[in-house]
């Protein structure tokens, strides 16, 4: 039995990629894990254990910000499930009707946003909701509906909600394209079909071409839960790493920031805040699983 050659050039062409992969992410994510595990008492680190992750889950000193912060999570990410993909299935849908002008146009419009930096997002934001000098107040002022303006990003109950309406607004683009591109790869025979029966228009969308792009549907929830619960650099360039007012803008990511490395007068200490990490991996792996195993497992049942 002649044995098949060994094909070197798939080794010789994954070997970087494999290298560069395993330095800024499997090495920095196994030290992150190993970094939990210990402290420092009296000027020397010792192992401890899972006692870390008993603090940040029992004592209040650190259990009341990080349910804070997981709950104002959970908030961003509803947000843009129910807001941010809606507007990003509906923006897809119009903008694959092959009727529509300018498309293209309208297209490279939306997605813009999404290559801008979260750094000038989050300032020109700021500037535009500002009381004092954004143009908020006299753009509602001009439609006759400034008594509905407030100053969102400086109350408690509002500063949140807006930072993740600003991301929907970054970010639509996203799902827009992912979206559009499934439409497009539905076949045309399905759709002229589907005509035949009488189905067009909104129908056709909801009862044909629906169904079909559930899967991509599901690749972009799965994303946007991922990249919701990574989320750090808007709420830091908005709100800075105290993410105020009072808190209340805080997530995982400026909590671990602030934990890991110090703010103000506050101490850095990498060992709680790799406890953080750890606990958003955790938090972040168990939602892939369930989309793996739960979700896409019923997708492709329904697919097939």
């Amino acid at each position: 039995m002649q044995r098949s050659p060994v094909r070197w050039h798939i080794i010789i062409f994954l070997t970087p990629a494999v290298l560069v992969y395993t330095t800024v992410m499997i090495f920095p994510l196994f030290n992150t894990l190993r970094l939990a595990l210990y402290n420092r008492i009296d000027q020397e680190r010792v192992f401890v254990g899972l006692q870390n992750f008993k603090a940040l889950f029992g004592d209040t000193l650190w259990s009341e910000p990080f349910w804070n912060a997981l709950g104002n999570n959970l908030w961003f990410f509803v947000i843009h499930m129910l807001v941010q993909n809606p507007i990003g299935i509906a923006l897809a849908a119009i903008l694959s009707h092959p009727r529509l002008r300018f498309a293209a146009f309208y297209r490279s419009a939306i997605f813009i946003p999404t290559i801008l930096s979260f750094v000038i997002v989050g300032f020109a934001w700021k500037l535009i909701l500002s009381p004092l000098w954004g143009i908020a107040p006299s753009l509602l002022d001009t439609v006759g509906l400034k008594s509905l303006f407030a100053p969102w990003l400086g109350k408690e109950e509002y500063a949140l909600t807006t930072l993740a309406l600003i991301s929907v607004w970054q970010f639509v683009g996203i799902p827009m394209m992912l979206i559009y591109a499934a439409l497009l790869s539905i076949p045309q025979e399905i759709i002229e079909a589907g005509e035949i029966d009488g189905i067009t228009g909104f129908s056709a969308f909801w009862r044909i071409k629906l169904p079909l792009i559930l899967p991509a549907i599901g690749i972009i929830s799965i994303l946007t839960f991922v990249g919701n619960f990574n989320a750090f650099d808007l709420i830091y360039a908005a709100q800075g790493a105290l993410a105020g007012p009072a808190y209340s803008t805080d997530i995982l990511g400026t909590f671990m920031y602030r934990t890991f490395f110090g703010f103000q007068l506050q101490l850095g200490d990498p060992h709680m805040g790799s406890a953080i990490a750890s606990a958003m991996f955790g938090i972040i792996l168990i939602g892939v699983c369930i989309y793996l195993f739960g979700i896409q497992s019923r997708m492709r049942r329904f697919q097939f």
